[in-house]
């Protein structure tokens, strides 16, 4: 294991409404980390692998959600996610069961039905990918976990450690990355620096500045993520 899941980021034109919304449909508490962006921590001291940034950058969202995270409802209907300010994208139909929804910046998730034995919220992360068993296994390779994978063609990550969800979702899609990921997860590495991910076949973006302890990497599709130094005790 190279790494665990730290934590989710989202970009965002307004940081304090996008986290408004999250933290209201998620139940969690809306922090204002003071520079001008938000962090949506869960309630009752969880995991804080929960927690989602929600951060200001100057550039609009373009082309489709690659990255999304999926919500379980209390209810048979998301009409809670609609007052609470998502658009409806599309109803279940004959080819999907769900929902598809979207934030106040237009950024599209899934919402499914209740189901017997599990907890409304968020239950899993969605990527889009070219080759969901291939991404999966290299994550899997990162941050520990088994890979399972269904007849559709999609491919999980499941028993991740530290990761808070049920399961790490690849899912086969046919156009490719062509821009960043509005949204991206962050990692907490397990030695020093990052050459063990390098090696591992992940791509040096951006090293560690005075501003910044982070390196900035792309996975095999180039995929967005932050690795952060062990945290010291």
């Amino acid at each position: 294991m190279i790494a665990r899941f730290k934590d989710l980021c989202v970009d965002a034109a307004d940081a304090h409404r996008l986290g408004a919304f999250w933290a209201g449909i998620l139940d969690g508490e809306l922090v204002d980390t003071g520079d001008g962006d938000t962090r949506i921590d869960p309630r009752g001291g969880t995991v804080t692998a929960e927690s989602i940034w929600v951060n200001t950058v100057p550039e609009p969202r373009t082309g489709k959600t690659r990255v999304r995270l999926d919500l379980r409802l209390a209810d048979p209907a998301p009409a809670a996610l609609l007052a609470a300010g998502a658009r409806l994208v599309r109803e279940p139909d004959a080819e999907i069961s769900w929902w598809v929804l979207a934030d106040p910046e237009g950024n599209q998730f899934s919402a499914f039905e209740p189901r017997d034995g599990t907890r409304p919220g968020a239950f899993e992360v969605v990527v889009d990918s070219a080759d969901p068993v291939a991404q999966a296994t290299w994550w899997a390779g990162v941050v520990g976990g088994r890979v399972e994978t269904t007849d559709e063609g999609a491919a999980s990550v499941v028993g991740a450690d530290a990761f808070p969800w049920e399961r790490w979702v690849f899912d086969a899609a046919p156009d490719r990355k062509r821009v960043k990921n509005r949204w991206h997860w962050d990692v907490t590495l397990t030695g020093p620096d990052v050459t063990a991910l390098i090696t591992a076949g992940a791509i040096l973006l951006r090293e560690p500045t005075d501003t910044t302890g982070w390196w900035v990497l792309a996975d095999p599709e180039g995929n967005e993520f932050c690795a952060f130094p062990p945290r010291r005790c």
